[in-house]
This record gives C-alpha cells, sequence and structure tokens, in this order.
C-alpha cells in the first residue's frame, strides 16, 4: 500500500461510536482533522452508506463518499479507525472502518488490497486487533 496515503495520524486505535452513522461521523473528522478531505466530505459518506453499505466483512466497513463528494477531496488518503468495543453495522459487528478519501480511481487500488488482506484470516484478525499505529501500517503493507 501506498505510504503516502496512510499517516500514522490518522490511524486512531481506540473510538467509541453509538452508531453506524457515529462512527462514519468520526472517520470522516479524522480526514477532515489531517487535510484531505473539507467537512463537507463527511456528509458524502453518509449519504454513501445510505444507498449502499461499506461493511465488506471479517468486522470490517470502508465508509468512502459519493462521486459528488470528490470535489472536496484535498488529497488521497486513508484513516483506520478502531472501535474495540465494536460498532452495529446494520446487524453487522464493525471493529475497524478504514475511511477512504480518492481524487480519482486510486480508492479502486486501494480496495483491492483490502480484500487481499481481509482474505487472509491472520491479517484480518490482526488488523482488529491491532492496538499500536505501527503495527497497522505494517499489517497494510504486509510486512
Amino acid at each position: 500500500m501506498d505510504e503516502g496515503i496512510l499517516e500514522k495520524r490518522a490511524i486512531r486505535l481506540d473510538e467509541r461510536a453509538a452508531s453506524r452513522d457515529d462512527a462514519i461521523r468520526r472517520c470522516g473528522g479524522v480526514l477532515v482533522e489531517i487535510g484531505a478531505v473539507d467537512p463537507a466530505y463527511v456528509g458524502t459518506m453518509l449519504a454513501r452508506e445510505q444507498s449502499i453499505s461499506t461493511y465488506v466483512g471479517e468486522g470490517v466497513a470502508i465508509p468512502h463518499g459519493t462521486l459528488e463528494g470528490k470535489s472536496a477531496v484535498r488529497r488521497d488518503a486513508l484513516a483506520v479507525v478502531r472501535f474495540p468495543e465494536t460498532v452495529d453495522w446494520d446487524g453487522n459487528p464493525v471493529t475497524v472502518c478504514v475511511a477512504i478519501a480518492a481524487q480519482g480511481d486510486g480508492h479502486v487500488d486501494i480496495l483491492a488490497e483490502l480484500a487481499e488482506i481481509l482474505m487472509d484470516e491472520d491479517r484480518a484478525e490482526a488488523l482488529r486487533g491491532a492496538t499500536d499505529p505501527d503495527e497497522v501500517l505494517q499489517i497494510l503493507k504486509g510486512t
């Protein structure tokens, strides 16, 4: 995974969320905090979730904005947000959200890499249980 797309400061491993939408707002907030997106992007992340679930299995969701939201993206970035107490995502327990901000089609490659990680039970479990940002970076880089 491209090292520049996930900064250590965009990894939050001990968050709490009362609901799916609260979790999405928290993820979007991290993207705003690191300067990757304008605040308007968070609304498009919520709109995307209304049209199609971003839950991908193995306790992981990948919230991202709609096509219209691309104009609010300043630069491609990821945020990894872990909810140790899980969040109910339309009946599925989610522990990790990988929020995506992409101006072009860069997110397609990111999704493919995430799919590989999730298909590897050990890496998926390690991601759900990670408590250190460096650990997350290692898992996502496949080292």
